[in-house]
């Protein structure tokens, strides 16, 4: 049956594609610190759930120690044949071909069965049809470009490259977040907030809970490893709890807030750090600096529509 462990070993392909292409350029004076980190990278996410988690967290910090030893790798050269770019609007194709797969999986093999087989564990399917259609989109776009045979593997050099140890970001931010929710830590953020904020209304308790989901959201970088910690400590016990307030639209509008704090942090490398590298653009933070407005909006209109519609008319 198909599953994380699976998917890890497909999603290991990139940084072991990476680290092969810098074994093989042998003009990079670090080319051996390159191979290690990538390296490592794609052997914990292909082998990490059948190694010791002793050594997991080993290689961990192996990388740790990698990137900050500096990887500092050389421009990959392009292709001396251009691409026969050729469609025109056609190349928006691949790119609308991978949310068409992912949500056609999701709506058409919702238990996982395939001919009546069960091929895919039901809680993945979503994830399981992303791949594919990540996959489907990759073979389109090579069918419309027609680029070197060499191009995707130096394409995914140079953009890893680009992104540097940001890239795991997401990863290690989830994985604190799983720390931090099995260490008690939301029941020690309440304490704080209410030794500081009198939460004794559904308002107040509103506010708390919207801004400190974006707040953790810009620490963590992660609105999903923010959200056990704010949840059990303030949404859980003081918003639905103490005072009623609706469980499903206090979570989905926590989790909004939470996005909002995406928009305002370089921690969320995935959305901020990323475009920038892709763009070559010259202010690294420059996307954030466009959003922050954006986000501050939202998230005034997040804690509104909580307050006006979670806790049926109890709001004061």
């Amino acid at each position: 049956m198909i599953g994380l462990d699976a998917l890890g070993i497909a999603a290991a392909a990139l940084p072991a594609t990476v680290a092969i292409h810098h074994a093989l350029d042998r003009r990079e004076a670090t080319r051996w610190r390159n191979v290690g980190f990538w390296g490592v990278f794609a052997i914990l996410l292909g082998a990490g759930p059948w190694l010791p988690d002793l050594l997991n967290g080993c290689l961990v910090l192996a990388m740790v120690g990698l990137a900050t030893w500096g990887l500092r790798p050389s421009p990959v050269v392009s292709s001396d044949r251009p691409s026969s770019v050729r469609g025109g609007p056609w190349l928006f194709v691949p790119a609308l071909a991978l949310p068409a797969v992912t949500l056609a999986g999701t709506l058409l093999v919702p238990d996982g069965r395939i001919a009546g087989v069960a091929l895919i564990d039901p809680k993945q399917v979503s994830l399981v049809a992303l791949a594919l259609g990540a996959l489907f989109a990759l073979l389109l776009a090579i069918r419309l470009t027609r680029p070197p045979a060499t191009a995707p593997a130096a394409e995914s050099r140079r953009l890893s490259d680009a992104v540097g140890w940001a890239m795991i970001l997401p990863q290690m931010l989830a994985a604190l977040g799983g720390v931090f929710a099995m260490a008690g830590v939301g029941k020690v953020v309440a304490d704080g907030v209410t030794s500081v904020i009198a939460l004794d209304t559904p308002l107040t308790a509103t506010i708390a809970y919207c801004v400190g989901m974006a707040l953790f959201t810009m620490v963590m970088g992660n609105a999903f490893a923010a959200f056990p910690i704010m949840t059990a400590g303030i949404g859980l016990p003081i918003v639905i709890h103490r005072f009623g307030g609706d469980p499903a639209a206090v979570a989905a509008l926590g989790m909004l807030s939470g996005f909002c704090g995406t928009l305002m942090t370089p921690m969320a490398a995935n959305f901020n750090i990323v475009p920038a590298a892709i763009l070559e653009l010259r202010d690294r933070f420059g996307v954030i600096r466009v959003q922050w407005p954006t986000a501050l909006l939202l998230l005034v209109f997040n804690i509104a529509v909580l307050a006006a519609c979670g806790f049926s008319g109890r709001i004061s």
